[in-house]
């Protein structure tokens, strides 16, 4: 079991909260709940009616912590890389992890900057599985696209993440998906 610091808790940090806790991993998310979605209204997200962005954040943060899931109300100060992992820094203290998920939005690019990813702008580059150029440290959400963002779109990104976090872990592809009970 590996443990993922998740900075930011919007869609792209809450989806991949929820797979990894999901599969048994421990999944720490940073975030004060002042994502950019308190100020959209979704009528385009696959799977859900119409329903505001408030409403939204309420469910996933509901959903990610019901799987286990720590959602802790603090702001990163700092992170450091230590060994193969990293050290997150906030008011209450420090905690060691194995992996980094960016998805504060644009203002964590410094973060990602300050750990040797390479940037373009704000915009912080990743490959297909959202992986910076810096071991361990993934990015998604409106850090990658910060011109180009949608609530679904970043909740792609962060299960896209996570999965490959899962994959690396086990040492094999790994695919998330349930059956229904059977009756």
């Amino acid at each position: 079991m590996s443990t993922i610091a998740i900075v930011g808790d919007g869609p792209a940090g809450l989806s991949a909260a929820l797979l990894l806790a999901k599969n048994d991993h421990s999944a720490i998310v940073y975030g004060q709940d002042k994502t950019a979605m308190h100020s959209a209204q979704l009528h385009n997200y696959l799977g859900l009616r119409d329903i505001s962005g408030s409403d939204f954040q309420l469910v996933a943060r509901e959903q990610a912590a019901a799987f286990g899931a720590e959602l802790r109300d603090e702001e990163v100060t700092g992170i450091e890389r230590r060994g193969d992992g990293f050290v997150v820094t906030t008011a209450a203290g420090t905690t060691e992890v194995d992996y980094l998920l960016l998805a504060a939005g644009k203002r964590a690019s410094g973060l990602a900057k300050a750990l040797g990813a390479e940037c373009d702008g704000d915009r912080v580059v990743v490959d297909t599985e959202y992986r910076t150029t810096t071991d361990r440290l993934y990015a998604a959400g409106r850090l990658t696209r910060p011109t180009r963002s949608q609530a679904i779109i970043s909740a792609g990104a962060g299960a896209t993440a996570a999965l490959d976090i899962l994959a690396r872990e086990a040492g094999k592809d790994v695919q998330d998906w349930d059956t229904p009970p059977r009756e």
